[in-house]
């Protein structure tokens, strides 16, 4: 992911923790609070295993989140993982990124028509 998308600093953290609206499933939560420009962060506590594995959930999510970009609304966005991501896998933690942004109404429709099999995402 992109420098100009991080949300890097921890003043940053504790304004969407403390501003944020929050949506929730089994393997995330997700805090959102609108702005002008497009940020996102990730959170995996220690409690979730050593820094190997909280760093492979941290690379999983930002690799679930580009696609995404052009789609999210402006805003700054915090996902913080629970303890089943440890476990899930890659495809279960894309249907739970995308739920908890569809729960919200966070992702703008599709530019392109989809393909005839497919289902729109939300």
């Amino acid at each position: 992911m992109q420098r100009k998308y991080s949300l890097k600093k921890n003043a940053q953290f504790k304004y969407v923790r403390r501003r944020g609206t929050s949506s929730g499933s089994h393997e995330l939560v997700l805090l959102y609070v609108p702005g002008r420009t497009l940020k996102i962060g990730f959170s995996v506590g220690k409690k979730l295993g050593c820094a190997v594995e909280r760093n492979r959930i941290k690379r999983r999510l930002r690799a679930l989140c580009m696609p995404l970009l052009p789609r999210m609304k402006k805003g700054l966005y915090v996902f913080i993982a629970r303890e089943p991501a440890v476990r899930a896998g890659f495809d279960k933690l894309g249907r739970a990124v995308n739920n908890t942004l569809c729960r919200q109404n966070l992702l703008l429709p599709e530019v392109l028509p989809s393909p005839e099999g497919e289902r729109p995402q939300c």
